[in-house]
């Protein structure tokens, strides 16, 4: 499989599926710009209805599956508080300033429990997926960056939106080689699922 290719494919589906299509004709998104981010599972605020498998082209390929789901857009990710971090990016072997809402926040926006038994699957826009422990989710202090170095993430770059921690502040993270730190940190993030019990 190209996979290059499978991700300018999938990149192009996914800004006209957001351009063209945030949410079915029933239910329609309450948000003012471009879906960036769509939480599902376990949530009590949705804001678009179902999965449309002929519109939602790249989530319908990924196999994902939902009746309502809570979509983001820029401006609404921007308006939570925001965290900033510093840690040091695997990339380059720099202190690079990231900027969004704790990853928890999001995730209350959304209407999601984040109780002891909360699992996260957060997705990538190229399938790569990570599983991750609610409780590490707030202990860790992941955030949603918009901006990196205090300028929005380009899509093709790290963004739009990458959820990531400050490595260089948590002890158990820190005793790890550079390249081993960030396998929990999805970028160009586009989907959480939120499953609780």
């Amino acid at each position: 499989m190209n996979k290059r290719g499978f991700l300018g494919t999938g990149i192009a589906t996914a800004l006209l599926s957001a351009r063209t299509h945030a949410a079915p004709r029933s239910k329609p998104s309450t948000a003012r710009g471009p879906t960036l981010l769509t939480v599902t599972g376990d949530i009590t605020r949705g804001n678009r209805g179902p999965l449309d498998p002929a519109l939602d082209q790249l989530m319908a390929k990924q196999k994902l599956s939902f009746e309502r789901a809570h979509a983001f857009d820029f401006a609404e990710l921007t308006a939570l508080p925001k965290t900033t971090i510093r840690p040091t990016l695997e990339y380059d072997g720099k202190q690079h300033q990231l900027t969004g809402p704790l990853l928890t926040d999001v995730l209350q926006a959304a209407g999601a429990d984040l109780g002891a038994r909360t699992s996260l699957l957060l997705r990538a826009i190229d399938g790569y997926g990570v599983t991750l422990d609610g409780a590490d989710a707030s202990r860790m202090r992941f955030i949603v960056a918009t901006h990196l170095d205090e300028a929005p993430m380009p899509l093709g770059g790290l963004g739009p939106l990458w959820a990531i921690f400050d490595a260089d502040r948590d002890p158990e993270m820190k005793s790890r080689p550079l390249e081993q730190r960030f396998g929990l940190c999805p970028w160009a993030l586009y989907h959480i699922n939120v499953q609780t019990g």
